[in-house]
Order: structure tokens, then C-alpha cells, then sequence
């Protein structure tokens, strides 16, 4: 198995219930980042293998190495992030263009080479039970209400959401099932940088339950993704039930 943004957050977390469950996985994530430390932590069933996901060369070659140690199955999409950018900045300037295609690069075409790369390894192994494997993308409920300010990344995340079902379909023939998971606010490292008082406002805006999602409850639905074999063509939103304001 391969996790992309495998060394921190989201990635770690679903690596983590992965080895608890018997896995081996593959880290990918960007040179200089705690991939080497967190494959120690995680043990003999754990390999750190740097890429960006961005560079198809690289990340071709990282997916080789997950395919070598046993025959890559199922690939868990973590890897992205966002920028700041508005319509129109304050003074009337125009957004970023550079920041704008930065985020769409990283969220949306480092996913569907995620599809595409995992995709051609998963579909060399034989079938067993009817499926050769399968594939979780990352997107967030920003792609269904983004914030002032998110509007790249809102464009990335409503693609994966529109390539899932799509891909479902498309990978159909070669018994490759394709889900999406949309996490609302989780308690990753990102957020942990903001002040506490801030933290407790996020939390409080979750209806049920009131707190913020914790990166283990990702790790275990994407799991459960991977066991059942019936789940296809679906993103499944993981937020108790929030629905973002504007801002």
C-alpha cells in the first residue's frame, strides 16, 4: 500500500491504522519532510520513499518502490495544500494567477496522477475476490463550500470530487475501485499552529460531535474504504455535519 503525504497529518494517521491492521505501506512525501523518522516509528512494515507528487518521474518511481515490497493494491491520496487567493484583492488588484495554478497543481493534477500511476501498478495483480484494488483521493467540504479566499483551492478540491465517480467508472474494467474522502476541520499540524482560542472557535462550530475531526477517524475510514468491497464511485464526507460560513 502507498500513502502520498504519508509522513504528517491525515497520511500518518491512515499509515498508523494500516500496520495496526497488518499492512505494509510506502510514505511518499516531499524531500525534507519526517518521512525517514515516521517509517522508524512505524516500523519493519514501513518504508520512506521521497516524491513530489507533482513530478510525474518521481512519483512513478515511488509508486515503483511500494509496488516492489509485495505488489501495490491500494493507494490512499493525502498529499496536497492551499494558498490564500481572492477575485480581487483588497485594493481591486487581481488575484494571483501563479498562486492560483500552484494549488490546482498540487490538489488537482498531483490527484489525477495519483489515478493515473496508481492506477497502471494496481492493475498488473491478479484479481482476488473480484477486485484488483483500490484508490482513496482527498478532497474537503471546501469543495462544496468554499471560504472567501479558497478559491483555488475549492476549484481543486470540487475536481476530485467530480473525478471520482468518473475515474469509478473509467477503472470499472480493471476491477479498481476509485472513493473520495472530504474532511470537514481535522486536528492536523496545520492547525495545531493556531492559537488556542481560535482552535476552540473552529471546534465550536461543528454541530455534532463539537470538536475538531481527529486524523485517526480519517485514517479509519479510509480503511474501511479499502475492506469493502462494495464501496465505489463515492465521496463520502467525515465533518459532523458542518457546513462552512463565507468566512
Amino acid at each position: 500500500m502507498a500513502i502520498t503525504g504519508g509522513a504528517s497529518g491525515l497520511g500518518l494517521a491512515t499509515a498508523w491504522r494500516l500496520v495496526k491492521a497488518g499492512g505494509t505501506v510506502t510514505l511518499i512525501d516531499l524531500p525534507g519532510s519526517p518521512g525517514e523518522q515516521a517509517a522508524r516509528e512505524l516500523g519493519d512494515a514501513a518504508a520512506f520513499v521521497p516524491a513530489d507528487v507533482t513530478d510525474a518521474e518521481q512519483f512513478a518511481a515511488a509508486l515503483d518502490a511500494a509496488d516492489e515490497r509485495g505488489g501495490l493494491r491500494a493507494l490512499v491520496h493525502c498529499a496536497g495544500g492551499g494558498r490564500k487567493v481572492r477575485v480581487l484583492d483588497r485594493d481591486g488588484t487581481p488575484g494571483s494567477l501563479e498562486d492560483y495554478e500552484y494549488v490546482i497543481r498540487l490538489n488537482l493534477i498531483g490527484s489525477f496522477n495519483a489515478l493515473r500511476l496508481g492506477a497502471a501498478r494496481i492493475a498488473r495483480r491478479d484479481e482476488v475476490d473480484g477486485e484488483r484494488g483500490a484508490i482513496v483521493l482527498t478532497a474537503s467540504v471546501a469543495a462544496y463550500e468554499g471560504q472567501i479566499g479558497q478559491i483555488p483551492y475549492t476549484a481543486a478540491k470540487a475536481g476530485i470530487v467530480g473525478m471520482t465517480l468518473t475515474a469509478a467508472r473509467d477503472l470499472a474494467s480493471r476491477a479498481i475501485r476509485v472513493c473520495t474522502i472530504a474532511p470537514g476541520i481535522m486536528d492536523t499540524p496545520l492547525l495545531g499552529r493556531l492559537r488556542e482560542d481560535v482552535r476552540a472557535s473552529l471546534a465550536s462550530s461543528v454541530p455534532n460531535p463539537h470538536r475538531l475531526g481527529r486524523p485517526d477517524e480519517f485514517g479509519q475510514l479510509a480503511c474501511q474504504i479499502l475492506e469493502n468491497p462494495y464501496l465505489n464511485g463515492e465521496t463520502i464526507r467525515l465533518d459532523g455535519a458542518i457546513r462552512m460560513a463565507p468566512r
